[in-house]
């Protein structure tokens, strides 16, 4: 695995949506939310956060970074965030927060429905088997004859389980 030292908003767009998936999952196949998802959603909220307060990638807000870090350790914790905006601009960056994470969970559910045969298949064969090797996996995610494409699996485990 070779080191990446620069991340692109989309690429962190992507990630954002890829945590909400398992939330969107289960509001339209479950049509009820569970804590499952509660370590994703707080993943993709500090991921939000970080694009609008550390790496200017707000189009509201601007190319600006909002909070100082501080590197000393305090009272158990690993570094301490100094706010140095008002409270009007906390407001907003909550704002760009929300609207990250709501473009993004509407990006999960579209990604979803548009491939819910192919993910139910996919669950069929998981409560069948329990593992799938990587082949196994892309040929139940291949599309139908003549149907559209869906998001390319990222692992290709060759024979691998899944």
């Amino acid at each position: 695995t070779e080191d990446r030292y620069n991340r692109t908003k989309q690429e962190f767009m992507n990630d954002i949506t890829m945590l909400l998936g398992g939330r969107a999952a289960e509001e339209i196949f479950l049509k009820d939310v569970t804590t499952g998802a509660a370590n994703d959603l707080d993943r993709a909220t500090h991921l939000a956060h970080r694009m609008v307060c550390e790496f200017g990638m707000s189009d509201d807000l601007g190319p600006r970074t909002f909070g100082r870090r501080d590197r000393e350790i305090f009272l158990g914790r690993d570094f301490v965030r100094e706010r140095n905006y008002s409270e009007q601009t906390a407001q907003e960056i909550d704002h760009e927060v929300h609207s990250i994470i709501e473009v993004c969970h509407k990006r999960a559910e579209a990604l979803l429905r548009k491939n819910a045969e192919r993910l139910k298949r996919l669950a069929h064969a998981l409560l069948e088997r329990e593992v799938l090797t990587g082949d196994e996996v892309e040929s139940l995610l291949r599309p139908p004859r003549g149907g559209g494409s869906m998001v390319p699996v990222a692992a290709r485990s060759a024979g691998k389980p899944v």
